[in-house]
């Protein structure tokens, strides 16, 4: 008799220590990888603009940063009953949510929004794709088991408009294909309503959520 599907989001599977390792791992990798990848924007951002517009730019690796050091709370749970330390876990897990589902979402909407006005797809836009879906995935499977509420859902996503209108207010929005620039205003408000829905989905997730 085969191994039930649903196995594989139980609780006993995803909070097992060695599967919150390779998560771990793999997340920590790709947050590198992914302000690696802004590489040159921020360059570009640090010689332009203020310098306190920096922290606007790399929106993936930042929303997989959060969800790394949640990854953490499981691997190494605080000791005692700090309200200081709980409200940050709280804090970062809502940002970790809320972040994740909409820059996972995002990327792969502004990659295949490109695609269909001629952009040829390369393995790497197969591979941001892949990476990127994942990032929402996998933060919907763990939502239930974090401390975080819905209004560390708030609060996160309040951090997103904030980022919104610094990118689209300072051009520090993440550089898009040539084929999109002629549509900005139009990726301005997707990426809005982007973020509203982020917050309807992440916050009923969180309410959901079973206290690990």
């Amino acid at each position: 008799m085969g191994m039930p599907l649903s196995l594989f989001w139980s609780r006993s599977f995803l909070l097992n220590r060695f599967f919150l390792w390779l998560m771990f791992i793999c997340n920590f990798l790709g947050t590198v990888y992914g302000y690696i990848w802004y590489g040159n924007q921020i360059e570009d951002t640090v010689s332009n603009h203020p310098l306190w517009q920096v922290v606007f730019v790399p929106d993936s690796p930042t929303a997989s940063l959060f969800f790394t050091i949640t990854l953490l709370y499981w691997l190494f749970p605080p000791q005692g009953n700090s309200r200081f330390v709980n409200g940050a876990r709280m804090i970062i897990e809502g940002l970790a949510v809320v972040t994740s589902i909409k820059y996972g979402i995002w990327a792969v909407s502004m990659i295949v929004a490109g695609s269909m006005q001629g952009d040829p797809l390369q393995w790497e836009h197969w591979m941001l794709m892949a990476s990127h879906t994942a990032m929402a995935v996998e933060v919907l499977l763990y939502a239930r088991f974090m401390k975080a509420g819905v209004w560390a859902a708030v609060i996160g996503t309040l951090w997103l408009l904030l980022n919104d209108t610094v990118d689209y207010t300072y051009d520090v929005f993440p550089w898009l294909s040539d084929r999109l620039m002629d549509d900005l205003t139009e990726v301005k408000w997707f990426t809005y309503g982007l973020t509203i829905f982020s917050f309807i989905v992440g916050a009923l997730a969180l309410k959901a959520r079973k206290q690990t």
